[in-house]
């Protein structure tokens, strides 16, 4: 007979693995660890469009992702029995690739990039050809949909019951939808919460210039509509060695195999908590290692890009405008204004009861 006081069994890896692990890392830093950050939002957007009525059982997923997305949806539609098409391009990796296929999902790799967008404009283009090759349809639509941030109310709910009152959170920015979407339901009861944002350049999110990027999973080529710029109180731009360094001693120290958006996220959230000892800070960790054994792990890979001895620096350089963050690791105090404001410099508007109060200046 079951112990009363332990867990009922999963229903499937989805349900058992959807959020996150709280860790400890310190005295004012604690994570949250996912084992895949993506599943969380895939399969809000599956519920809340079978309640909706948008998906019957023969209906086609149709999905844009080079990534944690394509692999989340795989496996909610695989459980489910819909069919899915992912939409990617040349940063799908073989072992990822064998994976959404053995899950059932076919691949389309969009080979050459758009003159403006780059390859994640061209993926948006091939879908919507294929939404006149699959009139029975449903597209997630993970940039613009907002059961994407209204995924994140549960991890909202997790950690407020679990670590208290937040001070600061801190999570790499790709779609918007987990730092946007956690920290509008962290901020009901506490306003002032801050919420830095992280990126990498040249990332088009925050105002860049878009160009290659080294870093996998951080950056992208357009600014996502899911991305609420006026949420932000700080933006971080992580270099390339710095990333690589914070993700090996995650796992070297703290034993957390994960992935360099992680890394990002650690290195960022550390370096505040270290300098805001009385602040409650909180860091998104979105995905495991196990894809990046051949990169960011493999010291051959570092070698061959100049990361694997190479200066790394020990803190941020402050700017005021994204295009001087180029480079290595960079911090700009966006202050909670749109994406045009903080271009033109525009200081943001006062507001007595939503304005964050930095902690350094408490």
């Amino acid at each position: 007979m079951r112990s009363p006081t332990l867990p009922a069994a999963s229903d499937s890896v989805v349900e058992a693995t959807v959020l996150p692990r709280l860790i400890r890392l310190g005295p004012n830093l604690c994570v949250a660890a996912f084992t895949l950050m993506k599943l969380l939002p895939a399969r809000f957007m599956l519920d809340r469009a079978e309640q909706r009525g948008e998906l019957a059982p023969d209906t086609t997923v149709l999905e844009t992702s080079s990534g944690t997305f394509a692999l989340g949806l795989a496996m909610v539609c695989r459980l489910r029995g819909y069919p899915l098409v992912i939409v990617g391009d040349p940063a799908i990796d073989p072992a990822l690739r064998r994976r959404l296929g053995e899950l059932g999902a076919r691949v389309e790799i969009c080979t050459e990039p758009s003159p403006r967008g780059g390859f994640q404009q061209a993926r948006l283009d091939r879908l919507e050809e294929l939404r006149s090759i699959y009139p029975d349809h449903y597209v997630p639509g993970q940039y613009d949909n907002p059961d994407n941030p209204n995924a994140y109310a549960a991890v909202a709910e997790q950690i407020a019951e679990t670590v208290g009152a937040v001070d600061c959170l801190v999570g790499p920015v790709g779609s918007g939808g987990s730092t946007g979407g956690t920290a509008a339901f962290l901020r009901l009861p506490q306003p002032h919460m801050r919420l830095i944002g992280v990126d990498t350049s040249p990332s088009a999110i925050f105002g860049q210039t878009d160009g290659p990027r080294i870093v996998r999973g951080l950056g992208n080529s357009l600014v996502p509509p899911n991305v609420s710029h006026d949420a932000y109180d700080e933006v971080h731009w992580a270099g390339p060695a710095e990333v690589v360094r914070a993700t090996r001693e995650l796992h070297a120290r703290h034993a957390l195999y994960m992935g360099p958006t992680s890394g990002a996220s650690f290195l960022v959230a550390r370096w505040y908590a270290e300098r805001n000892p009385d602040a409650q800070v909180v860091a998104f960790l979105p995905d495991e290692g196990h894809r990046y054994q051949d990169s960011v792990y493999r010291d051959e890979w570092l070698a061959e890009r100049g990361l694997l001895d190479g200066p790394v620096a020990g803190a941020p350089r402050t700017v005021t405008d994204p295009g001087d963050a180029v480079g290595g690791w960079a911090r700009m105090e966006w202050r909670r204004r749109s994406l045009d404001d903080a271009l033109r410099g525009t200081a943001a508007r006062p507001d007595p009861v939503s304005a964050p109060v930095p902690v350094e200046q408490r």
